[in-house]
């Protein structure tokens, strides 16, 4: 049986043509390739010809490192420690450890020196490679004395590193190079062609969708039913999906054969592709004519086959070529995904070795047996963290569950449980039942995935040091190392529990600054931005006086613990940073009831088709979080300014009264005295007194996501209807609307109304408004994110920001200058974390993968901007 993913792991290419004809030197596109020759066979510019410079390391230049002097022979033993080093180690581009093809230029002719080459590619799972100069002595001689720095380098040399090659010439297969290509002469070196080669498992241009089958151990009217529902007729998809079995089609059921027939089939036609199973691997050892047990099925297939044979001779060989031919596992979309048979960590993905074989056919154990004397299965998948999801089979479940971006779908149908499919790139889950119990099993199946439903837990590994986070519709995002110790600070101490953290909002950007007299905002900017940006048509929204605030309701109890895992809480309501909103938890899980009663009177339980729901919110009155700041800053300026202007501006009008020239000074701070009790009126409008839940109001304004959909890209007056419902259905007058207006920002009439409504908004004391793009999720003519919303604050309610006296015309001049770029970049920035992380929930990522965004918002907050802003 082909060994690996590549047929190149176990066949060599040995080629030993001579002549000037053209020659192709296959090079796999992930290897360590050896060149191999005497001083002077012209290795560093075969190398320069063919490879990148980066993709070179040169014994050579590494001799120079450590001697000064690239060819001091004395200091050979220290440079080619260098050379190993920079091959195999994170080092000069990362190379073998970070899956890039290294090119070694060195001699190389003495068999030690080729060990610890082979060793380190295995070491790494690649494909070590020889490429051979094997010149005639005369030309290394002529060509190293045209080279001043070799010209006295004695013949003996050369004569010496040729006889050490052709000693080791015909060995360098069993020393374990994959491929060997010997060049004899100069023209055949010189005409030379190096052709990089895909392998095997490479299939990232392979986009899908698929439709990925589990183990079906010889149940062959259980596939073709699964099949049928998926969609396939005869074994083709219309819509031109592509089934991916993850092996383990023979043993134990009734009809292997017949599933043979049909997989085989798929694959030859291009409908599907096919890894092996551990049970393929067995049958292909007997039909290769090996001695192999005939155990755990494999006597039930080879009864099979030798009815078969009696109909159809040639289907056993046709058997064994196709087992030959599979491949251990393959990376498809982009890398996004990874189907193999028992699992493979992130370090094997890509990579070609008997040691990635093995692992992806058999998986990994901790050298136990359990009490049915079988093998205790190391449970990798709690450990995994990587990017691309792993699909695989090989220990049966009863029912299968993501854990940390790995999904098994054995189901145990031959055990008369189920087959299952996963859809890709929906993560949707297929499955039927098996017809019968076909094979009692030799222990119950495992009541749960490899790691247990939880999967692993959180680690500080994952938010620790710089991160860089990969998001759908920004790119990388970068957090800085002493942001996330200020967020981990935040988290660890203060939050939710971690479970129910699913989302932190984003910032919001402020408006640009105004011009317009007596100013700082105002909406002309805001819908300038939008006309600039090419949105079409904006929706303005009342800003609420009240805190951010996170609300997760779930249906019930057995709801929250089904997906979250929590044991009693049915929901959270958190702030923007992740801490509980209220200290009381009876009193948040009243207003998580009061929710739950409008969602359940309003229908939405059923119309989104979930059992839980995340939504974006105001809390109200401002005092019920920020009492702490009100009484702190914001009352001690007002009582100061209560106590000091009346008595100041008394004492000022009597002197004034004696006759004394004050000037303007009386005016001045009768002005001061006006704006400190317009200060006064502004903040204590955000205030109010509450008992329990009397005087508490809630504003949701958008739905975030439910059960196996973010709802984030929703237009917004979709997602208003939604909440107007809400509103209407609350019998406990908890829920407030939300005041919206849309407006075309290209219309003048338009921009004027909305103008209008926000004076008269704010002359009455609100906030502001918020103005967000109709469609929610928006992108300009380049392609760029368009901000998600923005602010608009009122006159006076910016007075509590900025200080009752930044109305004055030389305050407000200097506060024109600010600057907003970088808290626009960081709502930008903010905004696509926190849609990642709804994408990650909704797709039913494990807890890990969703903080990694999370995360990453409360990080982001850490950097320095204005608090103002």
């Amino acid at each position: 049986m082909t060994n690996d993913d590549s047929r190149n792991d176990d066949s060599t290419s040995t080629d030993t043509t001579t002549g000037t004809a053209a020659r192709t030197l296959p090079v796999t596109d992930l290897s360590l390739v050896v060149l191999i020759g005497a001083s002077g066979s012209g290795k560093s510019t075969f190398a320069r010809k063919h490879f990148k410079p980066t993709e070179i390391v040169s014994s050579d230049v590494c001799r120079g490192l450590v001697a000064d002097d690239e060819n001091d022979q004395s200091a050979s033993r220290d440079a080619f420690d260098v050379l190993h080093y920079i091959a195999g180690k994170r080092l000069a581009g990362k190379r073998l450890a970070a899956g890039r093809l290294t090119v070694v230029d060195a001699t190389s002719v003495q068999s030690e020196s080729r060990k610890q080459l082979v060793r380190l590619a295995r070491e790494h799972d690649v494909l070590p490679i020889a490429i051979v100069l094997d010149l005639p002595e005369e030309v290394c001689a002529k060509r190293n004395a045209a080279r001043p720095d070799r010209a006295s380098m004695p013949r003996h040399v050369i004569q010496r590193h040729r006889r050490e090659l052709r000693r080791s010439l015909r060995g360098l297969e069993r020393e374990g190079f994959r491929k060997v290509h010997i060049l004899r002469t100069e023209e055949e070196a010189e005409s030379a062609e190096v052709v990089l080669e895909r392998r095997y498992n490479d299939r990232r241009h392979l986009t899908g969708p698929f439709d990925i089958i589990g183990d079906i151990h010889g149940c062959r009217s259980e596939l073709d039913t699964l099949l049928g529902t998926l969609g396939y007729v005869d074994g083709a998809h219309p819509e031109g999906r592509t089934a991916v079995f993850v092996g383990d089609l023979v043993d134990r059921g009734p009809d292997s054969p017949g599933v043979l027939r049909r997989v085989m089939s798929m694959v030859a036609s291009g409908n599907a592709l096919c890894v092996p199973g551990n049970h393929e691997n067995k049958l292909g050892r007997y039909l290769a004519g090996r001695k192999v047990q005939q155990t755990h099925g494999l006597a039930e297939t080879v009864e099979q086959l030798e009815r078969e044979d009696a109909e159809h001779p040639e289907f056993r060989q046709q058997v064994r070529e196709f087992i030959d031919g599979l491949v251990s596992h393959y990376v498809l979309d982009g890398g996004n995904l990874v189907v193999c048979h028992a699992g493979l960590p992130e370090k094997y993905h890509g990579r070609t070795s008997g040691r990635v074989r093995s692992h992806a056919l058999y998986g990994d154990t901790t050298g136990e047996t359990d009490e049915f004397g079988l093998p205790v299965r190391y449970p990798w998948a709690e450990e995994y963290r990587g990017r691309a999801a792993v699909v695989y089979g090989h220990t049966p479940v009863p029912t299968t569950s993501w854990i940390n971006n790995t999904i098994c779908l054995d189901t145990g149908v031959v055990f008369g449980g189920k087959i299952t499919a996963l859809r890709w790139p929906e993560r949707e889950l297929v499955d039927v039942p098996a017809e019968k119990v076909w094979y009692e099993p030799t222990r119950p199946l495992a009541t749960e995935a490899p790691g247990g439903r939880e999967g692993r837990p959180l680690d500080l590994a994952d938010v620790q040091g710089r991160r860089v986070v990969e998001t759908r519709h920004l790119g990388r995002v970068a957090v800085r190392e002493e942001n996330a110790a200020a967020a981990l600070e935040v988290m660890s101490r203060f939050a939710v529990d971690p479970q129910l953290l699913a989302y932190l909002p984003p910032t919001m950007a402020p408006t640009a600054t105004s011009r317009e007299d007596g100013f700082l905002e105002h909406p002309a900017e805001a819908f300038a931005q939008y006309r600039a940006d090419g949105v079409e048509r904006v929706v303005c929204e009342e800003k609420h006086m009240g805190s951010r605030a996170v609300a997760l309701v779930c249906k019930d109890a057995e709801a929250a613990t089904a997906r979250f895992g929590t044991d009693g809480p049915t929901g959270a309501l958190h702030t923007r940073t992740g801490r509980p909103f209220l200290d009381d938890r009876a009193l948040t899980e009243v207003i998580l009831g009061r929710l739950r009663t409008a969602v359940t009177a309003a229908g939405l339980w059923e119309e989104w088709d979930t059992d839980w729901v995340l939504l974006d919110a105001e809390l109200m009155p401002w005092s019920l979080k920020a009492g702490g700041l009100l009484r702190s800053q914001y009352a001690a300026v007002g009582a100061a300014s209560g106590a000091v202007f009346p008595s100041a501006l008394a004492a000022l009008e009597t002197a004034a009264a004696r006759g004394v020239d004050l000037g303007d000074l009386t005016g001045r701070q009768r002005g001061r005295a006006e704006d400190a009790a317009a200060f006064t009126e502004a903040y204590r409008r955000y205030c109010w007194s509450t008992e329990g839940l009397d005087g508490v109001r809630l504003a949701p304004f958008q739905i975030l996501a439910v059960q196996g959909r973010s709802l984030a890209a929703v237009p917004h007056d979709e997602q208003l209807a939604w909440l107007d419902r809400l509103v209407e259905h609350d019998p406990t007058g908890l829920l407030q609307v939300t005041r919206r207006l849309v407006v075309d920002p290209a219309d003048e009439a338009s921009v004027r109304a909305g103008t209008d409504w926000w004076l008269e908004m704010t002359g009455r004391g609100g906030e502001g408004m918020v103005v967000k793009p109709l469609g929610a999720l928006v992108r300009d003519a380049k392609g760029r994110l368009v901000q998600p919303g923005i602010k608009v604050r009122g006159r006076e309610y910016l007075r509590i920001i900025y200080g009752p006296e930044y109305t004055r015309p030389e305050n407000l001049e200097r506060l024109r200058s600010r600057f907003l770029g970088h808290k626009r970049s960081l709502a930008l920035r903010e905004y696509a974390l926190g849609l990642e992380a709804l994408d990650r929930l909704a797709d039913g990522e494990p807890l890990w993968r969703v903080h990694e965004a999370v995360f990453a918002v409360l990080a982001l907050e850490s950097e320095p901007v204005d608090p103002r802003l």
